[in-house]
């Protein structure tokens, strides 16, 4: 290793716990230890680096650790040594990156990002490595490894099988994660990027999961059970997802008793969002989207051979918040009494078209109250079952007597 890595990466070290170094400084010690004194170049590294840290009053500065680390240890701060194997390669979107993924070992896995700055050898999907003087930062809530012009990596003539643990969904956590779960709900796609975007469940609950579009990726069959190994875990307005692309899935003949993790509101429905009713959809296999009125896809242009089906977007009140919902097909024919062949037939021969369903069932709903229940994604209800509420003159007396005594 040059003397210029050293230099790097003692900087770096340095520059974590706030120094500002001078790297042309830390250089020439190098060079006298070593070319004067002839010491080696790690004896070297670790007096600059006890050095330093004392003239700047650092503490918890110490040389590159060669003590291999299990990635379920490491946290974030750390500079570590861990041998493991490539199980993701995702592409890079900028220059400066050389290579990101996910590398793995027996007791967890963790995403990385080689800068194109250190000139890193490309490391092969499927096969193991040994990376040493590499630095964990947090990235989205979760370790993150840095591959730095410091940095080493050997690739190791290994094959070791790797089992990954699997997580209830409850459990999981930004990062890195396998579970098994079951596809209980697919969603209408909200980007042209995007290939397939639903609901996944266990025993212990549910989560959004999202795979884009990428040559080799496949979607989920409804109501299949996956074992999904890799998966991206993101955060996003204190809620987790799991995005697919850096996962192997495997379907499983087993069946889940899918825990749901629902809300369940009761309110007066107060509004009925325009793209309610009879509603289009785009025909072509993986889209899914809503059509204009003039049978218009976005991505896919006109599609004359559209799909009918019925939808509610409304907000539900219960008198302290307003809650945004949507129904699909199914909840909508039980609430609003009409099923989407008897819509069909009607606006096809009605002169006001879809707009008379739309008219229909509104009349049918707004106003009235409702017990709602389903998951909650990006401040919206998805409403898996929703009932009539049942009225009771006891207590609206009791909330009416307490208003009194309150203006008293």
């Amino acid at each position: 290793m040059s003397l210029s890595e050293v230099t790097e990466r003692i900087s770096r070290k340095l520059e974590a716990k706030g120094a500002q170094p001078d790297r042309q400084k830390i250089e020439s010690r190098l060079r006298r230890l070593v070319e004067e004194f002839g010491v080696n170049t790690a004896e070297a590294e670790r007096t600059v680096t006890g050095d330093l840290a004392r003239e700047y009053n650092l503490t918890g500065v110490g040389s590159t650790s060669t003590e291999l680390r299990q990635m379920s240890e490491i946290v974030p701060g750390e500079w570590v040594t861990i041998e493991g194997k490539i199980v993701a390669l995702t592409p890079s979107l900028s220059p400066s990156i050389a290579q990101n993924g996910i590398i793995a070992d027996s007791s967890g896995a963790m995403r990385f990002v080689a800068w194109a700055r250190g000139d890193p050898p490309a490391m092969e999907y499927g096969h193991w490595y040994r990376i040493e003087s590499a630095v964990v930062d947090e990235y989205k809530g979760a370790p993150n490894l840095k591959i730095h012009s410091g940095t080493t990596i050997a690739r190791m003539e290994k094959d070791a099988p790797l089992l990954p643990s699997i997580t209830p969904i409850a459990e999981l956590k930004p990062g890195v994660g396998s579970v098994r779960a079951k596809v209980i709900q697919n969603w209408e796609v909200s980007h042209d990027r995007m290939l397939q975007t639903g609901l996944l469940g266990d025993e212990t609950g549910t989560i959004k999961f999202v795979i884009w579009k990428e040559e080799g990726k496949d979607k989920l069959e409804l109501d299949t059970v996956y074992n999904i190994f890799y998966a991206t875990v993101d955060e996003y307005n204190g809620r987790l997802s799991l995005a697919l692309n850096t996962a192997m899935y495997i379907s499983d003949e087993g069946d889940i008793e899918v825990g749901r993790n629902e809300t369940e509101i009761q309110g007066a429905l107060v509004h009925i969002a325009p793209g309610s009713g009879l509603i289009k959809r785009c025909p072509v296999e993986g889209c899914n989207r809503t059509l204009s009125r003039q049978n218009y896809c976005p991505v896919h242009e006109i599609q004359p051979e559209f799909r009918y089906d019925l939808r509610l977007k409304a907000v539900l009140d219960d008198g302290i918040q307003a809650k945004n919902i949507l129904m699909q097909r199914e909840v909508v024919e039980r609430l609003a009494g009409i099923t989407l062949d008897e819509a069909v037939g009607i606006a096809e021969t009605n002169p006001l078209g879809m707009d008379e369903i739309f008219y229909r069932i509104r009349n049918a709903v707004l106003g009235r109250y409702y017990t709602c229940s389903g998951n909650e994604f990006g401040g919206r209800l998805l409403v898996d079952s929703c009932s009539p509420a049942t009225f009771k003159p006891e207590e609206l007396a009791g909330l009416l007597n307490r208003a009194g005594g309150e203006a008293a």
